[in-house]
């Protein structure tokens, strides 16, 4: 029964129990349940970033409020995988605190990061595609088309170490609000766990591997159909250049500066784990 008074959220050490547990379940899972999971939850990325694109199309906003109102509308994203239930590469970067517990295999780890991002990546560029062909980008007089091009550009052209700490940033943010969000119990408690958190990093400018899967294919798309001059960042070698670094860096921020730190707290010293 919920509480009359105070909070009825999950405590910290209960939040490190449950997300293990659901780490030993993911990493478990069947291949096609993994896989189709991971397409959903590339696609809901996409769309928290095409939702993003919109707003920040706007000239008339100011910078901050462009940022502020875009990181928020990009949390749509991590809401739908959270409540309507997907697997998101970089919130399975916690999966590290239940192999450091011991309860699943370095072999399990890696299969569920390498089929999870992957999929990943089928779902954001999947959608990425659909999304071109509607016509969305010929939006607001084409300036979707251009912010599209804008912020990939930026994207490809990241020096190695910047995109590697901006990936490590976001992904610290990404996996606290998957790990605020396990302490609730209701979509509302979800919702507002979330929110902060993810808009925090999309407003300071830091580096999603899963949006970056939509934004730069997207981008790649408008750049050739449309015959743009400039934008020589946008290419096949430039999303390597961009999204190598970001993985790192992302992993580096969930499973370490995340995962491994809340294990060290509150598993490593627990009798019986």
């Amino acid at each position: 029964m919920p509480a009359l008074f105070g909070s009825d959220a999950y405590s910290p050490a209960e939040i490190a129990e449950k997300i293990e547990s659901v780490g030993v379940k993911k990493a478990r899972l069947p291949f096609l349940s993994m896989a189709m999971l991971g397409l959903l939850a590339g696609a809901f990325i996409g769309w928290g970033s095409l939702y993003f694109t919109v707003v920040t199309s706007d000239a008339s906003l100011p910078f901050a409020a462009s940022r502020v109102l875009g990181g928020l509308v990009f949390s749509l994203g991590l809401l739908l995988v959270i409540v309507a239930g997907a697997e998101l590469f970089t919130g399975n970067n916690l999966l590290a605190m239940a192999w450091a517990d011991g309860r699943i295999t370095t072999r399990e780890l890696l299969r569920n990061w390498v089929i999870v991002c992957c999929s990943n990546f089928v779902g954001a560029a999947g959608l990425a595609l659909l999304v071109f062909l509607s016509g969305h980008t010929a939006m607001n007089d084409g300036h979707i088309a251009e912010q599209y091009l804008n912020i990939a550009n930026a994207k490809c052209q990241l020096p190695f170490l910047q995109a590697l700490l901006r990936g490590a940033l976001c992904n610290v943010l990404v996996c606290l609000a998957v790990w605020m969000a396990m302490a609730g119990r209701s979509v509302t408690d979800k919702a507002v766990a979330i929110v902060f958190p993810i808009s925090a990093f999309v407003a300071a400018g830091l580096e999603h591997s899963v949006a970056n899967f939509y934004f730069i294919p997207l981008a790649w798309m408008i750049k050739l159909h449309g015959g743009v001059a400039g934008y020589d960042a946008i290419s096949i070698a430039g999303f390597l250049h961009n999204i190598v670094p970001v993985i790192l860096g992302n992993l580096l921020g969930g499973g370490v500066l995340v995962g491994m730190v809340y294990h060290v707290i509150y598993r490593r010293a627990t009798p019986g784990s």
